[in-house]
């Protein structure tokens, strides 16, 4: 659908969706984590909309704006990580779970929302209107989708292990997050061989079937 748009134009359609989807993910574990009783977020200024406060250059510009260039038809990214003290919490682990499932679901209520804005669009008919709301609001339901999917992966340090981290025994819990220190390159590995594609290929066709029912596209 984006492949009719000019490169100027996919970067006006993607801009806003991509910077909301990367930074509200990280407000959302800062503000959970205040929930559970760590204020580190708030105090460093962190749980604010403003984009300047949580930029990554390679993560929030450099990556996505390649990925974008080179038509992939994947883009993806990640903003400066929230500080989060877990020592601050009752339950350590599992508030810490709690903590890191907040990005990947805040990604789905965005979805939810960049949805409505294609199906306002839709429903408005007037093409001049309607055609940015609907390119913008399927940007807005592909970045976000991706981005909560990436981050259920299993793959210390994503999310979803921090989840899986909550439910494990303390043993295998510290075996596991051993790994941490090779979450990256083993991103970077399965992104180059086109492992990542092929495990997220089917999630990824059935979440935006949803999502694009929703928008009445």
């Amino acid at each position: 659908m984006m492949n009719e748009l000019s490169l100027v134009q996919r970067i006006v359609v993607w801009i806003l969706p991509v910077i909301f989807a990367i930074t509200v993910h990280e407000v959302a574990h800062g503000w959970i984590a205040k929930k559970f009783g760590d204020n580190t977020a708030d105090q460093q200024g962190r749980l604010t909309l403003n984009p300047l406060n949580h930029i990554d250059w390679l993560g929030t510009v450099i990556l996505p704006g390649l990925l974008l260039l080179t038509g992939t038809g994947f883009i993806f990214g990640w903003a400066k990580p929230v500080p989060v003290d877990a020592r601050n919490f009752k339950n350590p682990r599992k508030d810490m779970a709690w903590v890191a499932l907040a990005g990947p679901v805040s990604n789905l209520l965005m979805a939810i929302g960049w949805a409505l804005l294609a199906r306002l669009g839709v429903v408005i008919g007037i093409e001049a209107i309607s055609l940015p709301l609907i390119y913008t609001g399927v940007a807005g339901i592909s970045i976000n989708l991706v981005l909560a999917l990436i981050n259920l992966l299993p793959i210390p340090p994503l999310d979803g292990s921090r989840v899986l981290t909550g439910v494990l025994p303390n043993y295998w819990a510290w075996q596991y997050n051993r790994l941490e220190r090779y979450g990256f390159l083993i991103l970077l590995v399965l992104l180059y061989t086109r492992v990542l594609n092929a495990l997220l290929e089917y999630p990824m066709y059935l979440a935006q079937q949803l999502f694009f029912s929703i928008a009445g596209i």
